[in-house]
C-alpha cells in the first residue's frame, strides 16, 4: 500500500508497552483483594485509573496524537470511574453506594456520548437487544432488596447496559472491554443487595471483570484512533 507524502503517523507501533504498568496494577490489585489484604487492595484501587489514564496518554502519543477531543472524553470517564472507585475512601463521611452510583453513572454517560459521537464503525448488530433484556432481569431481581436505591440502581443500569449496547457498533477490543464492564457491575450489584447469594471467590471477581472492561475499552479507543481513514458512522439522529 502506497503511503502518503508528509504522513509520519506510528500508526503501526505496537501499543502494550502503554498499558503495562496498568497490567502490572491490576494483576497486583487483584491478587491482594483474593488474599484479603484490605488494605494494600484499597491502596491499589486507586492507582488503577491514573495508570489508565497513563496508558490513554502514551498509547496516543504513539498514535500520532489526533482527535484530541475523544482522548479528553475518555480522561474524564477515567477520572469520574477514579471517584467512583474511591467513593469510600475519598469520601468517608458519605454514603457510598449512591456517591457510586453517581460517579460510575456519569462515566457511563460520557462513555456512551464518546461511544455514540466517535468511535463507532457500524451499525447496531440485530442481538444489541439483549442488554435490554439484561436491563429487565437485573430490575426486577433487585428492586426489593435495593429498597430506597431501587430507583437510583435502575437508572444505573439503562447507563451501564446502554454503555455496552453502544459499544457493539465499535472495534470490536472495545466491545469485549464494554461485556466485561457490564459483567463486572452485574456481579457487584448483587454482592451489594443480595450479598447471600455471592460466594466470597466473587469479590476479586468483580475487579478482575473491571480491570479488562476498563483495559479493554481504553485499548479498543486507541486501536480505533489510529486508523486514519477508519469511516466513523454517524449517529441516525443528529
Amino acid at each position: 500500500m502506497r503511503s502518503k507524502v508528509g504522513d509520519t503517523r506510528p500508526e503501526v507501533r505496537p501499543l502494550w508497552p502503554a498499558f503495562a504498568p496498568y497490567l502490572a496494577v491490576s494483576i497486583f490489585h487483584v491478587g491482594v483483594l483474593a488474599c484479603g489484604a484490605a488494605g494494600f487492595a484499597e491502596v491499589s484501587k486507586l492507582a488503577l485509573m491514573p495508570a489508565l489514564a497513563l496508558a490513554l496518554l502514551w498509547g496516543w502519543s504513539r498514535s500520532g496524537r489526533g482527535r484530541s477531543s475523544v482522548v479528553g472524553l475518555l480522561l474524564a470517564a477515567l477520572f469520574f470511574a477514579w471517584l467512583g472507585d474511591g467513593a469510600g475512601t475519598l469520601f468517608p463521611y458519605a454514603p457510598t453506594v449512591p456517591l457510586m452510583l453517581a460517579f460510575f453513572g456519569l462515566a457511563h454517560l460520557l462513555y456512551m456520548w464518546t461511544f455514540w459521537r466517535h468511535l463507532a464503525l457500524r451499525g447496531a448488530p440485530p442481538w444489541v437487544w439483549i442488554f435490554a433484556l439484561w436491563w429487565l432481569v437485573l430490575v426486577i431481581a433487585l428492586w426489593a432488596p435495593a429498597g430506597p436505591l431501587a430507583p437510583a440502581v435502575t437508572a444505573y443500569g439503562v447507563v451501564l447496559g446502554g454503555t455496552a449496547a453502544l459499544a457493539t457498533r465499535c472495534h470490536r477490543t472495545l466491545l469485549c472491554g464494554g461485556v466485561f464492564f457490564l459483567a463486572s457491575d452485574t456481579v457487584l450489584a448483587f454482592r451489594i443487595f443480595a450479598p447471600d447469594l455471592m460466594p466470597a471467590w466473587t469479590s476479586p471477581l468483580v475487579m478482575l471483570t473491571y480491570t479488562l472492561g476498563q483495559g479493554l475499552i481504553v485499548a479498543g479507543a486507541l486501536l480505533t484512533l489510529r486508523r486514519p481513514h477508519a469511516a466513523v458512522v454517524k449517529a441516525s439522529m443528529q
